[in-house]
């Protein structure tokens, strides 16, 4: 099966929403005015996937190392925050949107908290969407507690190695990410704003991830702009480190000769 006849609904789209304050600082306006923006882009971002029948959404909003900047804007970031929890709760749960918040939460304020799960609470039965926001996330952080809490509950099966072992590790990982109803790997990661980087985000959950990288800034970015990641996505020719069926057909056709390969 091809990328392009794999239904939308199949499809993890993670998104580095990368560019608002120097969207913002471009257009002389403080950093805050840019990430106002940019939770009004991701409301449409939102809504733009869900129609177009997506089926799983994760969306990068604030990093472990995002607590470095300054105090003034990363309480305008927790703000917004829990003013998005509660602007789009409802309208969520009246879109069959299922709403998971991924990232550690013990450095959240205990407010914020509470929107949470209440969020998560009220959303629980959306089947028409997954949408994952990960807040307070490091995916290296992530993996080593991870690897500590399956070494110590699951050590036969985490020692098993092959699939067992991944999948004793993918459940302890969603375990200390708080990501308690798995979503598939990342088929195809966007990042905004120009940079072409991880940053630390999705790293196990992107080993075979598309990249799709664009100068746009996250405020200006639409589903339009969505619908040309997925289309570049749709023909790429994805291998998991293997051959696809025509490669395979000419790689039997070549006899390798190992043994005149040491000689040489």
């Amino acid at each position: 099966m091809s990328q392009s006849e794999i239904p939308l609904a199949d499809i993890h789209v993670a998104i580095i929403m990368d560019g608002n304050g120097r969207w913002a600082t471009a257009r002389g306006r403080s950093r805050s005015a840019g990430h106002l923006a940019g939770a009004r882009a991701a409301r449409r971002l939102v809504e733009g996937a869900r129609e177009l029948g997506l089926g799983t959404l994760t969306l990068y909003a604030f990093s472990g190392d995002n607590w470095k900047r300054p105090p003034g804007e990363v309480g305008t970031l927790m703000r917004l925050f829990r003013r998005y929890l509660a602007a789009e709760t409802a309208r969520c749960v009246s879109t069959g949107i299922r709403l998971s918040i991924i990232g550690r939460r013990d450095r959240l304020s205990s407010q914020l908290r509470h929107a949470i799960d209440a969020a998560e609470s009220a959303t629980r039965d959306g089947d028409a969407m997954h949408l994952r926001v990960a807040v307070d996330y490091s995916a290296r952080d992530a993996i080593l507690a991870a690897a500590s809490r399956a070494a110590q509950s699951d050590p036969t099966g985490l020692a098993a190695g092959g699939a067992q072992a991944r999948e004793v590790f993918a459940a302890a990982l969603g375990a200390v990410s708080h990501d308690l109803t798995p979503a598939p790997d990342v088929d195809l990661l966007i990042r905004t704003g120009g940079e072409q980087r991880l940053s630390d985000f999705l790293l196990w959950e992107c080993a075979y991830a598309e990249l799709w990288f664009t100068s746009r800034a996250w405020p200006d970015f639409t589903t339009a702009d969505l619908l040309t990641a997925l289309g570049d996505f749709a023909r790429r020719n994805r291998r998991f480190g293997g051959l696809d069926a025509e490669e395979m057909v000419a790689a039997s056709a070549i006899p390798v000769r190992v043994s005149s390969l040491a000689a040489g």
